[in-house]
C-alpha cells in the first residue's frame, strides 16, 4: 500500500502520475463509446484501493467485476508496460464487496423515504413545481405527526391522509390539491414497477460499510451491479448515487488537506445526473461537489463528453482523462474545440487534433501538481490494470459474496412500525369506538338516536364503513382506514 502517488499512464518511457494529496480535488474520465473508459475507471479504482482508499463504483455494463480477480499475462499488456516506467507489476485483484439493489448478485442496497428527502424524491418522480410542493408538505406533516416514512406504502398512506384532510391541513400547510396528490400516487406506482418497492425500506445502508480497508491495508471496492437497474430505471441509479454523495457530505466530519482521500466515489454515466434536472437539484449537486472535498471525498465523473457536466462542476475537477471523441458534425467539432481549450496546452501537439486521433486505451491526461496547479496536457497510454479485464463468472462472484464481512446484515427485510402501521392503528381505534357507541345507543333504548353526540358518532361510523366499501383492494382499505383514523382520532 502506498500513499504518495500512482501511475496513470505513460509513453516513450515517461509516466504521468496522480498525487494522493490531490485526489480529493475530483476528476473526469470522458470519451466516446468503445475508447477505453471502463478500463481507465478500473485502473483508477484499483490504484486508489492499493493506496488504502475505499472506493465506490457502479458496474454499468457488467464487466467491471473482474477487479476482484488477478489479471492474466498477454502480449499486448507487455507491449504497453514497456512504454512506461511501471516498476514492479504483479497481477492481483482488489478486495471487493458486491451490492445489488435487487439483492440477486450482491448485498441488497436500500434507503428510506425519509433519508432520501423530498428534493431528490421529487426529481426521481419527475414532479412539477406544484407537485413538489405537495411532497415537501407531506414530509413536514409526517414530522409534525411523528410518523416515520420508510417505504412506499408509508408515503402512499401519508398522501392519502393529506388528500382526505386537505381542508383541515390548508391553514397550516397551504392548498393540497386532490389532482396533485393523485398525480404523485400514480408516479409512485410507476416507481414501484421500476424497483422502488425493494429500494426503499430497511435495513438501510450504513455509510460506514462502504469505508473499509482489508487486513493488508487495501481499500475495499464497493461495486454496485447496475446492469439490471440501468435497463429498468436509470433514474433510480442516478438519484441513489446523488443521495449517497450527499449523505457522505452531511455525515463525514471536516478533514482538511489529507495525503490521500478518505473515500473515492465514481459516477459512471454521469449525464444521468443532470438530464432534465431542475435548477434546485443542479444547484445542490454543484454545492455538494464543491464542498465535499473538505470531507476528504474525491468524486470522479465518467461520461461520453465533458459537455454532459455543467461548467461550474467541470471547473472544479482536477484530474482530467480524455479519451477519443468523434467529430463528424459541426456540433461535434465545436465540442472538440471546447474540450481542447479546457486543457493547459502542450507545445508539442495540437490538442484539438489529437482528441480525434486517439486510439483505444490512449488518452489526453492532465493532473494537478503538489500546489494544485494543472499540468501541461500529455498524450499517454493508460496503464494496464493488474486485475482481470472483463466480468467474473457466477461461481467466482458467489465465492466472494459468501466470504463477505457483511453477509447476513442486509438480506432480511425489516418492516418496523411506521406511518402505514400507525395510520392503520388509528383507523382500528375509530371503528372500535364507533361500534361501542352503537352498542351504547342500543342499550339506551329506542330514543338513543335523539342524542346529538350519538348521532354524530353514527354519522362518523357510517362514513367509515361507506368509504371502506368503496375501496377495491385490501391495501386500499388499509390506507383509507388510516386516513379516517387520523381525521377522527386527532393528533398524536
Amino acid at each position: 500500500m502506498g500513499t504518495g502517488e500512482f501511475l496513470v499512464g505513460g509513453a516513450g518511457g515517461n509516466g504521468v502520475y496522480q498525487l494522493g494529496a490531490m485526489s480529493s480535488r475530483h476528476g473526469l474520465v470522458a470519451g466516446a463509446t468503445g475508447t477505453g473508459k471502463t478500463v481507465t475507471l478500473q485502473v483508477l479504482a484499483e490504484s486508489f484501493s492499493r493506496m488504502g482508499v475505499p472506493v465506490f463504483a457502479a458496474d454499468i455494463k457488467g464487466d467491471l467485476s473482474g477487479i476482484a480477480a488477478p489479471g492474466a499475462p498477454h502480449p499486448k499488456i507487455d507491449e504497453r508496460l514497456a512504454a512506461m516506467p511501471v516498476g514492479e507489476f504483479a497481477f492481483q485483484g482488489c478486495p471487493v464487496v458486491f451490492w445489488d439493489i435487487f439483492g440477486r448478485t450482491g448485498h441488497p442496497l436500500r434507503t428510506t423515504i425519509s433519508e432520501m428527502g423530498p428534493l431528490l424524491l421529487a426529481s426521481l418522480l419527475d414532479l412539477n413545481e406544484t407537485q413538489s410542493g405537495i411532497l415537501h408538505a407531506c414530509f413536514r406533516i409526517a414530522d409534525d405527526e411523528g410518523l416515520l416514512l420508510l417505504d412506499l406504502k408509508d408515503l402512499r398512506a401519508m398522501l392519502s391522509f393529506m388528500g382526505e384532510n386537505a381542508a383541515d391541513l390548508r391553514s397550516r400547510y397551504g392548498n393540497i390539491g386532490s389532482s396533485s396528490v393523485g398525480a404523485i400516487q400514480r408516479q409512485l406506482l410507476v416507481l414501484e414497477e421500476q424497483g422502488g418497492d425493494v429500494f426503499f425500506g430497511e435495513p438501510a445502508l450504513t455509510l460506514a460499510d462502504l469505508m473499509h480497508v482489508d487486513f493488508s491495508g487495501n481499500g475495499v471496492v464497493s461495486l454496485l451491479d447496475a446492469t439490471g437497474l440501468m435497463s429498468r430505471s436509470p433514474k433510480i441509479y442516478a438519484t441513489f448515487l446523488l443521495w449517497l454523495m450527499s449523505e457522505l457530505f452531511e455525515q463525514l466530519p471536516e478533514a482538511g488537506d489529507l495525503e490521500r482521500p478518505k473515500m473515492v466515489f465514481f459516477f459512471d454515466e454521469a449525464h444521468l445526473l443532470f438530464d432534465n434536472a431542475p435548477k434546485a437539484l443542479t444547484d445542490k449537486i454543484e454545492q455538494v461537489v464543491r464542498l465535499i472535498r473538505s470531507k476528504g471525498v474525491g468524486v470522479y465523473f465518467v461520461t461520453q463528453s465533458p459537455s454532459d457536466i455543467p461548467d461550474d462542476i467541470l471547473a472544479q475537477l482536477g484530474l482530467k482523462i480524455q479519451h477519443a471523441l468523434r467529430a463528424f458534425t459541426p456540433r461535434e467539432q465545436k465540442a472538440v474545440r471546447t474540450v481542447a481549450e479546457s486543457f493547459r496546452p502542450n507545445p508539442q501537439f495540437d490538442t484539438a487534433s489529437v482528441i480525434t486521433e486517439l486510439g483505444v486505451g490512449e488518452a489526453l491526461v492532465s493532473t494537478l501538481d503538489g500546489k494544485g496547479r494543472p499540468g501541461v496536457v500529455e498524450r499517454v497510454l493508460i496503464r494496464p490494470p493488474q486485475s482481470r479485464i472483463g466480468p467474473l463468472d457466477a461461481q467466482d462472484r458467489a465465492r466472494i459474496m459468501d466470504r463477505s464481512p457483511l453477509k447476513g446484515r442486509y438480506e432480511a427485510v425489516l418492516d418496523r412500525e411506521s406511518a402505514f402501521e400507525r395510520l392503520q392503528a388509528r383507523a382500528r381505534e375509530v371503528l372500535e369506538t364507533a361500534r361501542e357507541e352503537k352498542r351504547g345507543r342500543e342499550d339506551d333504548g329506542a330514543f338513543g338516536w335523539l342524542s346529538g353526540s350519538s348521532r354524530r358518532q353514527g354519522v362518523a361510523e357510517a362514513l367509515v364503513k361507506s368509504t371502506v366499501r368503496t375501496i377495491g383492494s385490501q391495501l386500499g382499505r388499509q390506507i383509507i382506514r388510516g386516513v379516517l383514523g387520523s381525521l377522527f382520532g386527532g393528533r398524536r
